[in-house]
């Protein structure tokens, strides 16, 4: 173990208290630059509306306070959450190493074809064996769809922004091809798979709801993700990676296969969320399964600042608003291409709060 390493044991601290009151002082400052950016962004959201015709503000009331109305609202809202937590928090293992990782939609495609393979494939097993193996293989996929992402940029300097981005249409169009033909269900009209054994089906976290246990799993996953980073000697030589590659070879680390990690750990996130999402919610594979998870899973990590826990609160909050644009757009009749907008200003507002926040920390 190199010096480096070992002095970032001791950066835990041996009080398990102050380690705890650390994490939620964490937690609370991601927190603060998301409220703050929002806001901003839905009083400009306001604005639109009142200049479209609109009542902005009841808009904007419906698209907040709307999707907590009931249960099953809110049980809604945590469904959409799971797989923008999941993939918020691996990219901020590779972000973190400086590996910039854009192609968490087709590792969640890839995830979500590898589960439906699994899924699809095996009949006479437990669900408490058919059910991790399904997850198993949809992480497996993902991590395996970014491993080549990464390994083309350690052996040979290859941009994984490129890299990641051009391996996004091939997992969107195979999806479709495979729908449409090896893995397309006979009984069908349209481009499916063939649905899932039963016992592959994820239990739910709430009876009468939608809502799965993805959702406990995506939380543990992210305190996991936040513990390896900062309470861990791998954690901090990921990150001295990704502060400055060059130092941390001197000092005897092996950058090349720490990115490789940071990003197999990231796309193995993105695959388990393609997983839940054919386990947990459609229960089968369609050809557009994802309506932009893996996207918005970048300014989930973002406005985070790369903290796995801030994940879970900007990942839920992106989930609100989707969830809320979906309702403003149905009961107060505001036409899709002005939620577009507002979405896109809410994005363009936290990304930008998220990377002031980097730029004063450097």
């Amino acid at each position: 173990m190199t010096q480096i390493e070992q002095s970032g044991r001791g950066l835990s601290g041996p009080d398990p208290l102050r380690r705890t009151a650390q994490a939620l002082r964490d937690a609370l400052l991601a927190a603060l630059f998301p409220i703050v950016a929002v806001a901003i962004a839905l009083a400009f959201g306001a604005v639109l509306l009142f200049i479209s015709g609109f009542n902005g503000w009841d808009v904007i009331n419906v698209m907040l306070l709307g999707v907590f109305q009931d249960l099953r609202s809110v049980s809604e809202v945590l469904l959409k959450a799971v797989p923008l937590i999941l993939i918020g928090a691996g990219l901020c293992v590779a972000f973190r190493a400086n590996m910039w990782n854009i192609g968490a939609e087709g590792q969640f495609y890839a995830g979500a074809v590898t589960a439906t393979l699994v899924g699809t494939s095996f009949s006479g097993l437990d669900a408490w064996i058919y059910v991790p193996l399904v997850m198993l293989a949809g992480a497996l996929g993902g991590s395996l769809w970014a491993g080549i992402a990464g390994w083309l940029k350690v052996r040979f300097g290859a941009s994984e922004i490129v890299t990641t981005i051009m391996m996004n249409y091939i997992a969107l169009i195979g999806t479709s091809w495979l729908v449409t033909g090896p893995m397309k269900d006979s009984k069908a009209t349209y481009p499916q798979s063939p649905r899932l054994f039963r016992e592959a089906y994820i239990p739910d976290l709430i009876p009468g709801t939608r809502l799965h246990i993805g959702l406990a799993v995506a939380l543990v996953l992210a305190l996991v993700l936040y513990i390896y980073l900062y309470k861990s000697s791998a954690g901090y030589a990921t990150r001295v990676v990704g502060i400055n590659p060059n130092a941390a070879r001197y000092a005897g680390m092996n950058a090349g296969r720490k990115m490789l990690i940071a990003m197999c750990i990231s796309g193995a996130m993105a695959g388990l969320a393609g997983a839940f999402e054919v386990a947990g919610v459609t229960h089968r594979l369609y050809q557009n399964i994802s309506p932009g998870y893996g996207f918005e899973g970048i300014a989930v990590a973002l406005l985070a600042v790369n903290n796995p826990l801030g994940a879970i609160l900007s990942g839920t909050l992106f989930a609100v608003l989707r969830s809320g644009s979906e309702l403003m757009q149905i009961t107060s009749q505001v036409p899709q291409v002005l939620v577009s907008v507002i979405q896109g200003v809410v994005i363009l507002s936290v990304v930008s709060f998220a990377a002031l926040k980097l730029r004063r920390n450097r």
